[in-house]
């Protein structure tokens, strides 16, 4: 952490002007001291009354005041800067907190408020001193999240998943009595935004989401929040030889494979990628039978169409920056053998279909989450089902590729105005006309518009 942002330093000596101390806290001081570069940073101002510290940190530039019980001021994107607070439990829910500001506090107290003891740890920014009441360092060098205090913990339901989503980023283990705690708490208080604000950093910033997903399972969150994933767990996995059990293992391996496929995309058509991947199978447990000796799971891509709605709205997601990942959630999972099915036709799959299916679904999307599920499907070990080799989807997004459909389908070639052109009212024939010859065009054989004007004049004088 010798690297501080220039900021960060000259808010510290602010801070020692003024009477009091800024220690650096939580996900930063963890961060460097397991020797990853922090990407923001969190300020605690000690010493210093709330009143003065908007003056001294308004120097730095504008301040944008968060919170409604306890104030946060942040400084651009990267800086927090705060003073110590004592919470007390007054209500129900992750919400039902008084909380008080005290920059009086002791270093002491006010790390033991923190959740786990690797988050729990201060250090000075202007002399490099470690704070660590709680020995976080050496539960960071065992790699173990451990509660800081048993006696609070569990005032804030909320923390249960940050366990999960702590222990995939980390890739750490999580301390007994902290498990034995995380299992009785009733986490159906949480507002959806802070569920999916955990459940994102699990899936995104993880390299093996499966690591904390495997926690909600162990901790009891799926039961409580995710029935649709824990419907999954007993459900036998077809090919009957298939060597990792049942479905919800082969769903969390096929989510690790997915989250190594993302890189490149942005971060709506990250989180469509990673949820389709969790919620491919959704359909299995209605459909999974055991027919002429094999366990078959036939129509379980449309039968998971609505577990995933369920799932997602248990997010309360619908669309990212503008784009609709619902629908594309959606979308991923109901065509997620197609590029199987495509490779494996025993007649040649036409153009068309491809540039059919790039109307329904974004076709390099589907690649990615299809290309998940066989690598999550056949360990290199073992022999291949042509239905599900790997093969299958790089053949699929070859021929996507070169039809140049990865993101949508072509756009029509024929428009309105061209028939008004060639003389005709516009009227709901308009739409009979220019779908049919849209259906041309997929098909390859309209590809200019010199032959769609003359498909749509033979239209209009049949």
């Amino acid at each position: 952490m010798s690297d501080l942002p220039q900021i960060v330093i000259d808010l510290a000596n602010a801070v020692k002007a003024a009477g009091g101390r800024a220690m650096l806290n939580g996900g930063c001081v963890r961060d460097a001291l397991m020797g990853i570069e922090p990407k923001d940073w969190d300020v605690e101002v000690y010493g210093v009354a709330p009143s003065k510290l908007v003056e001294v940190v308004s120097q730095f530039g504008e301040v944008n005041a968060v919170g409604e019980a306890f104030t946060v001021y942040k400084v651009g994107r990267d800086l927090d800067v705060s003073i110590p607070r004592r919470e007390r439990k007054v209500g129900q829910g992750h919400r039902g907190f008084a909380i008080v500001g005290d920059p009086d506090m002791s270093f002491e107290e006010a790390c033991s408020r923190r959740d786990f003891t690797v988050n729990a740890i201060l250090k000075n920014i202007l002399t490099g001193e470690i704070v660590d009441p709680y020995d976080g360092r050496l539960d960071i060098e065992r790699k173990v999240l451990r509660m800081v205090s048993r006696k609070t913990f569990a005032e804030d339901s909320l923390r249960v998943l940050r366990a999960a989503q702590f222990a995939a980023r980390l890739e750490f283990d999580i301390e007994t009595e902290t498990i034995e705690v995380c299992k009785a708490i009733d986490v159906t208080d949480l507002p959806k935004e802070r569920i999916w604000g955990e459940f994102e950093k699990l899936v995104l910033l993880a390299e093996k989401p499966s690591i904390g997903l495997k926690w909600l399972y162990d901790l009891g969150v799926t039961r409580q929040l995710f029935p649709e994933m824990q419907a999954l767990v007993g459900v036998p996995q077809e090919p009957a030889w298939h060597p990792e059990g049942d479905v919800d293992v082969h769903t969390l391996m096929v989510v690790d494979e997915a989250r190594k496929l993302i890189d490149g995309l942005d971060h709506p058509r990250k989180v469509a990628v990673m949820l389709a991947a969790l919620a491919h199978d959704f359909g299995k447990p209605p459909t999974t039978e055991f027919i002429d000796g094999r366990i078959r799971s036939r129509g379980h891509d449309e039968a998971g169409v609505e577990p995933t709605l369920s799932f997602l709205d248990t997010f309360g997601i619908y669309t990212l920056d503008g784009y609709d990942v619902r629908n594309q959630v959606v979308q991923l999972v109901r065509y997620h053998l197609k590029p199987g099915e495509y490779y494996g036709a025993k007649t040649p799959v036409g153009d068309g279909a491809f540039r059919r299916l790039a109307r329904k679904v974004e076709a390099d999307l589907l690649y990615r989450v299809a290309k998940a599920d066989s690598l999550g499907r056949n360990p290199d070990w073992l022999p291949r089902e042509k239905w599900f080799d790997s093969k299958a989807q790089e053949w699929f997004i070859g021929k996507v590729r070169e039809l140049q459909i990865e993101k949508k389908a072509p756009a029509p070639i024929l428009m309105g105005r061209h028939l008004i052109e060639l003389g005709m009212n516009p009227s709901p024939g308009f739409k009979l006309i220019l779908d049919a010859v849209y259906e041309m065009q997929l098909d390859g054989a309209v590809t200019d518009l010199a032959g769609a004007v003359e498909h749509a004049k033979r239209l209009m004088t049949g």
